[in-house]
């Protein structure tokens, strides 16, 4: 490719990650496995692409992504790359229970409060029937393929066995059946971190005055899981932040300044009771079979991942199998830990174009 071409894609993928505030759709009342409802739910999403009959990919975001999967995956959608938006039309969607467009707890109720502790525990597949009535609105009934990576995985599971509308494809990246002890421990520690801060107060807290401590300490613990020890190790060490270290309680070492940045930085957009919502639901998930699927499937491991590592992609890849659909794992090897699926476009995206052509 020239560098005039590669300066275009590249002046084209900035103009696509910084588009303007994504669109609504009204999708009804959602009445969810709990035994609440969320009414009126409202799922904002993004198109990227012009929209074909054979060529709509759907992606589902990680816990704390938007609609605009060409800012969060700036590596591996818009023009030119693994996901060419070019070539397909890729409508990313914020999660129901979300808190960039979509309806969530932050929402304001029929009575013009915000939902705060009244909005329901969701599901998976609760997500994924507002996700299908999104797509109906839309005047969509058949995908090309729906990718899902991180917990956005789980999504992607669902539809393949639930099979709402006519599937192709599954994209599988980062992701498992369902989450582990240490998974299940890790999230439960970041909800504590919120709900034990007094401003809290039970999820009816002021928008003005959130438990912004408690969340960004939430976000620390994440970040923790997200890099394995030895990615922590190569990226930090014990290198200290400043010149030398001083006796305080402030950060001493740059890992201490890294999570804390992380922290402060997450407060600034995202919602408290939303990260509490989305981390249950998908707690909630345990996928025993693929019985009943006909989609092809694609699983992507990543070596260094211990959040969602490769066995659990080779478990996927045996459901699949034994469910008698076509599927393949491909294991990449790199050292980035869980957040390899943010930071590889060139063999993910190699994996998935070959896929989609296939």
């Amino acid at each position: 490719m020239t560098p005039d071409a590669d300066e275009a894609l590249f002046d084209e993928n900035a103009r696509l990650s910084k588009l303007g505030m994504p669109e609504t759709a009204n999708v009804g009342d959602i009445h969810v496995a709990s035994g609440g409802v969320v009414p009126n739910a409202q799922i904002a999403y993004q198109i990227f692409g012009e929209p074909k009959p054979d060529n709509i990919i759907l992606i589902c975001h990680a816990l704390t992504g938007t609609s605009n999967v060409a800012a969060w995956g700036d590596r591996l959608v818009g023009p030119g790359l693994g996901i060419d938006t070019r070539k397909w039309c890729v409508i990313g969607n914020n999660l129901l229970g979300g808190c960039n467009g979509s309806t969530g707890p932050a929402s304001l109720a029929e009575d013009g409060r915000p939902h705060g502790s009244r909005f329901p525990i969701l599901t998976i597949a609760d997500q994924v029937e507002a996700q299908r009535r999104l797509l109906v609105h839309l005047g969509i009934d058949r995908v090309r393929a729906v990718v899902g990576c991180s917990t956005g995985g789980f999504h992607a599971l669902q539809w393949a066995v639930d099979r709402p509308l006519t599937v192709e494809k599954v994209i599988i990246s980062a992701s498992g059946p369902r989450q582990n002890a240490r998974q299940l421990a890790l999230n439960e520690a970041a909800r504590q971190a919120v709900m034990r801060d007094p401003k809290w107060r039970g999820g009816d807290y002021s928008a003005d005055d959130p438990p912004a401590d408690g969340l960004a300490v939430a976000r620390m613990i994440g970040h923790i899981a997200y890099l394995d020890g030895a990615a922590l190790e190569s990226k930090f060490g014990r290198r200290p932040q400043g010149e030398s270290v001083s006796f305080s309680f402030s950060s001493q070492f740059a890992v201490e300044s890294y999570l804390n940045y992380q922290g402060d930085r997450f407060v600034d957009r995202f919602d408290a009771n939303s990260f509490l919502h989305l981390t249950r639901a998908a707690n909630f998930f345990d996928l025993c079979s693929l019985e009943g699927a006909s989609s092809d499937f694609l699983f992507l491991s990543f070596s260094s991942d211990t959040l969602f590592p490769p066995s659990n992609s080779e478990e996927l890849h045996r459901m699949a199998l034994a469910a008698r659909c076509r599927s393949e794992h491909v294991e990449i090897d790199l050292p980035f830990g869980h957040d390899a699926f943010l930071l590889d476009g060139e063999q993910q995206g190699a994996a998935i174009s070959r896929f989609l052509h296939t």
